[in-house]
């Protein structure tokens, strides 16, 4: 299996057919057809379901798919990372990132050091951590801010300032809204919008297999819709929905307190690019 190859591959599966992929490639279709069998006898697999009009992937199809991808992306990442080394300080750092008010450190950073060198870029993917550890490990982000805790012989950490809190997202109209604290007993008979992140932190307290979870998360915008429509209460962190003015929702905390610090985490023990070496130097100005 090589790059190319891939790249064949996922463009019959974007096409939807052998002849619509050729076109796109601007290669002769029974060349494609041939190397779309000889990579099947290459992997000892049928990828394809054959005999419909538009391609359909077989389970093995689907897993190479994903692979496929992840190798694609890694390559893109590759020449990004030798671009940078060739120019110096230009390039794209790519970061993971759960939703969390400590997420300003990092914004501030980038914005100083897209200020001094405007040829690096930022790409910042939103996700729990379980999803963004995933993509760390396979190389697909350069960083991850995450909330929980980590391998420290595989990964480098900076622990931000500043906490982020748990607490309760509802309606101003709840009942439960007039309370200055909440406890997950507080909870027990009403509907609950709850993430995997705050069900791996709460996970020891027994109230909570007692709860009545409706519905999981793992964005918080989308959770304050259910919310506002009368779906649940939202266990999640504060500052990250407006609630003030004229807002229909409110935020009360939790007793007792939990706080939690968000982690930047990044690989140990890999050549690092010159514009990423810039960004740990300033992430760790602040702390």
């Amino acid at each position: 299996m090589d790059i190319r190859i891939m790249q064949y591959f996922l463009a019959v599966i974007r096409e939807g057919t052998i002849s619509g992929a050729a076109e796109a490639l601007h290669v002769a279709q029974p060349s494609l057809s041939r190397q779309m069998r000889e990579l099947e006898e290459e992997l000892g697999v049928t990828l394809f379901e054959r005999g419909n009009r538009r391609i359909t992937l077989t389970e093995e199809g689907l897993v190479l798919r994903k692979r496929a991808e992840e190798m694609i992306s890694l390559m893109q990442q590759t020449e990004d990372e030798l671009s940078q080394v060739k120019n110096n300080t230009t390039g794209t750092i790519r970061i993971g990132a759960g939703e969390s008010w400590a997420f300003q450190y990092i914004a501030r950073v980038a914005t100083e050091l897209t200020h001094e060198y405007p040829g690096i870029k930022f790409s910042v993917k939103s996700g729990d951590t379980i999803d963004l550890m995933d993509e760390l490990g396979k190389g697909l982000l350069d960083f991850a801010l995450i909330f929980s805790d980590h391998d420290p012989s595989i990964y480098q950490s900076a622990t931000l300032p500043g906490a982020d809190i748990y607490g309760v997202l509802m309606r101003k109209d709840s009942p439960l809204a007039k309370k200055k604290s909440l406890t997950m007993q507080d909870l027990l008979n009403e509907p609950v919008i709850i993430s995997r992140g705050a069900q791996k932190h709460f996970s020891s307290d027994e109230v909570l297999s007692k709860l009545n979870i409706t519905a999981t998360y793992n964005l918080i915008y989308n959770a304050s819709v259910m919310v506002k429509e009368g779906m649940g209460y939202a266990i999640c962190f504060n500052r990250l929905i407006n609630t003030s003015g004229d807002s229909e929702l409110t935020f009360v905390p939790l007793k007792p307190e939990m706080k939690i610090y968000g982690k930047l985490i990044w690989k140990k023990y890999q050549v690092l690019s010159p514009a990423i070496k810039k960004f740990i130097e300033k992430i760790n100005v602040i702390l």
